[in-house]
């Protein structure tokens, strides 16, 4: 007789459709492990999650499911984690609703290292991408896993800048740990199952679907001692994840940015909520407790225009960055604080960003990095 693999009945138990999360920690409350809740009657079941869903979870059938998952698992780097397992992330009993199985791929052991979540906009500004990276390697060489979605914009950037330091990454996503959303990502994702981790709550196959996000949203927050929003809009699901930490008792953290910018107003209004406004990640250090007692956190990454000589200096470049300062501006606005030509601002600026020093906006407009 074949016995049974020890994560069988736990994928079982996490297959059922029909189940909802709560009345499967109800029965593992109540009963233990999933074997024994499969050893049990329809009618003993029936007690905790009545007599037709008990029936249902013992009479569906996941076998192909289970297999595959397995076969999955046994793969060099993949894992599942279950709630009993100690690998499991002590954060997320801290939660209401803690999934029962996690499946991996890569450095398990970031789940039980201190983690800040570093979160933002899809459609991310040139200075929004590079603060994310800039922030997330600093707080990875201080030690602290990043955590975040793997998305386009602000989530990619802070799994980028996060690799290049030592507390490394950890991507939560939305859909099957067989599948990699969105495509664009692929190769970032496959750097980060080598060098840090995957995780996702959600079956094998799963596709990605907008309501699998939300959920995928509370893991982010809850793996992570506080929430960083770097940019976000007024509707952002970022806003969603700072809410889901203030819930899960988490630091939330915003960084302010133009108020001119639609993509700064989400982070505005998280810090007139009470959201704690940084502008170095060394804040994010000494807010989190991490920095040594009396002593500054290293890690300065944005610095204010009056450190970065925002003051205008003998070079044509210079001056036309001091005209130039933080916040978008176009050609006609820029060639007429300067008294320069188009032309001549267009040679400029060409040279600017080229250097990085510089970024093209959509609608002819430019913004200075810092």
């Amino acid at each position: 007789m074949t016995t049974p693999h020890p994560q069988a009945a736990w994928l079982r138990l996490s297959l059922c459709p029909k189940l909802p999360p709560a009345q499967a920690r109800a029965l593992l409350a109540e009963f233990g492990l999933p074997d024994n809740i499969f050893a049990a009657s329809p009618a003993t079941l029936a007690k905790v999650i009545g007599l037709p869903l008990a029936e249902h979870l013992l009479r569906h059938d996941s076998a192909a499911q289970v297999a595959e998952a397995l076969e999955w698992a046994s793969a060099p780097g993949n894992q599942l984690i279950t709630l009993a397992d100690e690998a499991y992330p002590k954060s997320l009993f801290e939660i209401s609703d803690p999934p029962l199985l996690l499946y991996a791929k890569g450095r398990v052991e970031l789940l039980n290292r201190t983690a800040i979540a570093v979160v933002g906009s899809r459609n991310a500004t040139a200075g929004g991408l590079a603060n994310a990276e800039q922030f997330s390697e600093s707080l990875s060489h201080a030690g602290l896993v990043i955590v975040s979605g793997l998305a386009l914009g602000i989530d990619a950037a802070a799994h980028q800048g996060a690799l290049r330091g030592a507390g490394s990454t950890i991507a939560v996503i939305g859909t099957g740990a067989d599948r990699m959303y969105p495509a664009r990502n692929e190769p970032l994702a496959r750097r980060i199952a080598e060098q840090g981790l995957i995780i996702s709550d959600y079956p094998l196959g799963t596709p990605a679907l907008a309501a699998n996000f939300p959920r995928r949203n509370r893991l982010v927050s809850a793996l992570a001692r506080g929430v960083l929003v770097v940019e976000a809009a007024l509707k952002s699901g970022s806003l969603i994840t700072a809410r889901l930490a203030g819930e899960q008792g988490r630091d939330v953290f915003a960084i302010p940015g133009s108020i001119h910018s639609p993509l700064a107003k989400g982070c505005h209004q998280l810090i007139k909520q009470g959201a704690k406004l940084v502008d170095d990640a060394a804040d994010i250090i000494d807010e989190l407790g991490l920095a040594p007692p009396g002593k500054r956190a290293a890690g300065r990454v944005a610095d204010s225009p009056h450190e970065e000589g925002i003051a205008a200096d003998d070079t044509p470049e210079g001056a036309v960055l001091h005209h130039l300062g933080y916040d978008p501006c176009g050609m006609d606005m820029l060639s007429a604080r300067t008294g320069l030509t188009p032309d001549a601002l267009y040679a400029i600026l060409v040279t600017l960003e080229l250097e990085g020093r510089v970024a093209t906006l959509p609608g002819g407009h430019y913004q200075r990095l810092r």
